[in-house]
């Protein structure tokens, strides 16, 4: 059985996309109403009926309109057909690169009895979904096999797109019983009524985006707010319509692939969830970042696996996981999954975080074994270079420990003794700091005018790298931002430290989008109209300012230890840059870190340093 077959909600999906042809007969009705009119105008003049003065005037007028609403409709009806339609950023799969994953997907099509995908693509999130193709803008159209005449037009089938992140941790079984209900899909899609009603549907929303694309003069301008307004129309009419002849495409895709592993489908499921979390996770903690150090994790597929593997060793909820593993991983179906993986890892940096298409010696990959080296260290040094120049800029003097080798070098000392102090001393009192300024406690707006996003960092864990807290502001009853706990000086640090951040995320943001702007090809993805370095889904979860200052101590400590107390830099698979102090992983500096903040007591952090052996008058290496 193949095309609609009889499925319940194929029918009603073919019947909700006659009701979309149906608004785009009634457009073009509307349109041709006054041509119409005008025809029968002239008719009767012509049979001596309609004579005289006043219907001369009709004619001319109703003639007039006619023309004027021909050319607009045929206006809107180009732009509708030439428009291109949006397509997702995707790595392709050409069928040599992965024959074994081409003819598992073959197959399984052949089992459902739907036409094959007619490409496989990757993209690095954790779905999958077909996308059609088919228009001219995206490429030629597909030719007959040799010795096949060239019969009438059909449709051609949608591309298959499936998360990068299955391939690596899904086995062969379970990404075929996940596929199924997806590949099912291409059966509905093949319905001519229903290929068409997308056809038109994609078409608006493609001419609404033409329309609203900035940069043009007044008269080109008025124009496509006109086509513009006219699409919306159409959009709006058929809304309902088309989101309802979806639903009835994946009803029916899901009722044909329940003959297809079902029971495999339930369990594979679970890995899907599991998959999410650990991408997610790994995004955030891990690859952000070696992105806002210019570095881009090239095996972040291979990353979720080694993610996950952790998550079950330490949780023995999860032990049943590593059993899987010796079963053949999807990834086997891929010639090259080195290649492929590295390519989805440029693609997630792009769309989550901007910056060119190509490697160069600002954005550069890196391995796994190099990243506590080039990442973690280095994100270390640079915060806590940035902690020194904001206390140099508040004129803080540097420590002066009896056995600090040299006194006007950057340490840790410097840092404790000035948060040590509980308050701003009163006015005219003689204290070796200078008085604090007031500071707003909000950062600065990005430099470029606010078009920016916020240049926050990942949620803080419990790891010895982040606060401890959770991103965003506390909110009272009435709405109002909930003061921060901390001293004067912790508040005052952490403002400053906020606005030096947000200027130096304004400036790098610019560099990004200078940078992406001169290596764009021809055939290069533009996230947006005139900003090809801006991201699309920016991972920049909100951090208050005391957690920003948190993550600059405590990166401060971390340089201590690793200059002074033979410490190394770690990757932590679920919770990103982590301290190895004596071959553990460090995991109770946090609290210690808070309390010199909100508190200025820093007996806590002093003695976790003496029990390490961590010399705080010693100056640390910056970047």
């Amino acid at each position: 059985m193949t095309g609609i077959g009889v499925e319940a909600g194929a029918q009603a999906a073919r019947s909700r996309a006659l009701a979309v042809l149906r608004v785009r007969s009634r457009a073009l009705a509307v349109a041709v109403l006054p041509a119409g009119a005008a025809v029968i105008l002239l008719t009767g003049a012509s049979t001596g009926h309609l004579v005289g003065r006043g219907w001369d005037a009709a004619r001319w007028a109703v003639g007039v309109l006619a023309v004027l609403v021909l050319l607009a409709a045929a206006g809107v009806g180009l732009v509708v057909a030439r428009a291109r339609p949006a397509t997702s950023p995707t790595v392709p799969v050409p069928e040599e690169s992965a024959p074994d994953l081409y003819r598992m997907v073959r197959d399984l099509a052949d089992r459902l009895e739907v036409p094959a995908p007619s490409a496989i693509a990757l993209t690095p999130d954790c779905d999958s979904w077909l996308e059609d193709r088919a228009h001219s803008a995206h490429g030629p159209p597909t030719r007959p096999a040799p010795g096949r005449p060239a019969g009438p037009r059909t449709p051609t089938p949608p591309v298959l797109v499936i998360g990068s992140p299955f391939l690596w941790w899904m086995r062969v079984g379970e990404l075929r019983a996940v596929l199924a209900p997806v590949i099912a899909g291409t059966g509905p899609s093949a319905h001519p009524d229903i290929a068409a009603a997308r056809r038109f549907v994609r078409g608006l929303d493609a001419a609404v985006a033409v329309a609203s694309a900035p940069g043009r003069r007044p008269p080109a301008r008025g124009l496509c707010a006109a086509v513009g307004w006219v699409a919306r129309l159409l959009l709006r009419g058929c809304r309902e319509h088309a989101t309802q002849m979806e639903r009835g495409v994946a009803a029916a895709a899901a009722e044909r692939a329940q003959a297809v592993d079902y029971g495999l489908r339930i369990v594979a499921q679970e890995q899907v969830g599991l998959a999410y979390a650990g991408w997610d996770r790994l995004l955030t903690r891990v690859a952000l970042p070696a992105w806002r150090m210019g570095r881009w994790p090239s095996r972040l597929d291979a990353g979720v696996v080694a993610a996950l593997t952790e998550l079950s060793r330490r949780d023995r909820l999860a032990e049943g996981f590593t059993s899987r593993l010796g079963e053949r991983p999807a990834c086997d179906l891929l010639e090259e999954p080195g290649a492929v993986d590295e390519a989805a890892s440029l693609l997630a940096a792009r769309l989550f975080h901007g910056g060119p298409a190509t490697p160069c010696s600002d954005w550069a990959p890196v391995d796994w074994q190099a990243y506590p080296e080039e990442v973690v260290d280095r994100t270390w040094r640079v915060d806590a270079a940035r902690l020194h120049r904001v206390l140099d800029a508040l004129g803080v003097r540097p420590s002066r420990h009896p056995g600090t080798p040299d006194p006007g070098g950057p340490t840790l000392a410097r840092v404790l003794d000035h948060l040590a102090t509980g308050s701003t001393p009163p006015a005219g009192a003689a204290h070796p700091h200078e008085p604090l300024r007031q500071v707003p406690v909000h950062p600065a707006p990005p430099a470029d005018g606010g078009g920016g996003y916020s240049p926050q960092g990942p949620p803080a864990s419990g790891d010895v790298t982040r606060s401890g807290g959770v991103g965003g502001r506390g909110m009272d009853a009435e709405g109002e931002a909930e003061a921060e706990p901390g001293t004067d000086r912790s508040v005052a640090l952490a403002a400053r430290l906020t606005a030096e951040l947000a200027r130096e995320e304004a400036q790098a943001q610019r560099a990004r989008k200078g940078a992406a702007g001169a290596l764009q090809g021809p055939d290069s993805v533009v996230w947006a109209p005139g900003d090809p370095g801006l991201p699309p889904f920016p991972l920049q979860p909100h951090r208050t300012a005391r957690e920003l200052l948190a993550d600059h101590v405590t990166a401060m400590v971390c340089c201590a230890a690793v200059d002074t107390a033979g410490a190394v830099p770690a990757l932590d698979w679920l919770d990103g840059p982590s301290l190895l102090l004596g071959g553990e992983r460090a995991a109770d500096l946090a609290p210690k870190v808070l309390t010199l903040i909100e508190d200025g007591d820093p007996g806590p952090l002093r003695d976790w340093l003496t029990a390490f052996g961590i010399r705080p008058e010693k100056p640390v290496r910056l970047v």
